[in-house]
């Protein structure tokens, strides 16, 4: 077989860059190892950019989206037992979309399937090679045959675990981590959420969200050790704590009910530089990763399909490899004020092990500055909504 680009990863940034690269005119294959309903059954992010919205209409798939999705135009930070409001889009003229990353995925893969464009699910052993020559290929297995797919191009959308970024040699790459001494357990209830905008909770027990899905279905996390475990935390469990967490208007007015998903994740900000190898390009999650304390990972891999999608048109349509050579730097400068402002939501709304009643005092004093001040407000209401691509 022969494509213009290979995708790895059928995830959210590899169905948005497939999409766009058919509809501008870009032959593309993607390549998953796991079957399309286990794709669908992760539980992710759902808080969207206006970018991210806008490219997925670009990619023609972004009407359910507009029809479901809930509008926000603030936050809420509680501490201290109040609630402060944060005006997100009178500052930026922006506003966020609650719309689950299951959601986003699904529409993607039927607007693949209606274009009938290709995608081959459980493909084991996938494998890029010659990505740093002119013909660059791809290898996988399928029902037990070993089958081969000449490219001009790789993309590596295949998140943290993919083999796209394990495939370069240590030596032409560089990675910057930082692991946080927490967890966040997320439960996922058919409740109707305990406030119409999310809010976020700096708490002596540790942080806690109140997110939601949809009018219906609330999404709600606790800061938890890293070595707790799911079987530790049984629903009453989970309850009463967040209840201790939250102000008392929340507490009092809280809807709760069984789980029908609860996890633990674990907190960690990751980069890898540069973004590009020869012929191949990671975006997503397989070149960074950041704590979902700021909503940015799902939006950050839809920046760097823009920025890829871009790039490949005009190599293509134009002739020009500009786009190409800028795509790392372009991408990357992005990532980093993401990856600065995930950091310092999380460090200003957690507890951390070593932090004491003086880092409590500094947290307190860093959020009173925060909602008393219109510049401090202004600065994370721009970061939040998303900075331009």
């Amino acid at each position: 077989m022969r494509t213009k680009v290979v995708i790895i990863g059928a995830g959210p940034a590899g169905l948005l860059l497939g999409q766009l690269l058919h509809r501008y005119g870009i032959d593309n294959v993607i390549l998953e190892r796991q079957t399309g309903d286990y794709v669908l059954a992760r539980i992710r992010a759902g808080l969207l950019e206006e970018g991210t919205v806008e490219l997925l209409e670009k990619a023609g798939a972004g009407a359910r989206a507009r029809r479901e999705g809930l509008v926000h135009h603030g936050l809420e930070l509680a501490f201290g037992g109040l609630r402060h409001r944060i005006d997100l889009h009178g500052p930026t003229g922006k506003s966020m979309m609650i719309y689950g990353q299951t959601e986003v995925t699904l529409d993607l893969m039927n607007a693949r399937k209606a274009a009938n464009l290709h995608s081959i699910y459980r493909a084991a052993d996938v494998t890029p090679h010659d990505f740093d020559t002119d013909h660059p290929r791809v290898t996988y297995v399928k029902d037990g045959v070993t089958h081969e797919i000449a490219c001009d191009f790789i993309a590596g959308c295949d998140g943290f675990h993919g083999v796209s970024r394990t495939s370069v040699k240590p030596e032409a790459i560089k990675t910057y981590e930082r692991i946080y001494p927490f967890g966040w357990l997320g439960i996922l209830s058919e409740t109707p959420p305990v406030s119409p905008e999310l809010i976020y909770v700096n708490h002596e027990r540790g942080f806690a969200l109140c997110t939601m899905r949809s009018m219906r279905r609330s999404r709600y996390y606790v800061q938890c050790p890293l070595d707790d475990h799911i079987d530790q935390w049984p629903d009453k469990r989970f309850w009463d704590e967040l209840k201790s967490r939250l102000d008392e208007r929340a507490r009092d007015s809280i809807v709760t009910g069984p789980s029908i998903e609860k996890s633990i994740a674990p907190l960690r900000s990751f980069v890898a530089e540069p973004m590009r190898f020869g012929r191949m390009f990671l975006a997503g999650d397989a070149a960074h990763i950041v704590p979902p304390t700021g909503a940015k990972g799902l939006n950050l891999a839809a920046s760097d399909v823009h920025y890829l999608s871009t790039a490949l048109r005009e190599y293509y349509d134009e002739g020009s490899s500009a786009g190409i050579d800028a795509y790392s730097a372009r991408a990357l400068a992005r990532v980093w004020k993401a990856v600065r402002f995930s950091w310092w939501m999380t460090s200003m709304l957690h507890k951390f092990p070593d932090q004491g009643e003086f880092g409590q005092r500094i947290q307190e004093a860093e959020l009173e500055y925060l909602v008393s001040s219109k510049a401090a407000s202004t600065s994370l209401a721009e970061n939040y909504v998303g900075l331009p691509f």
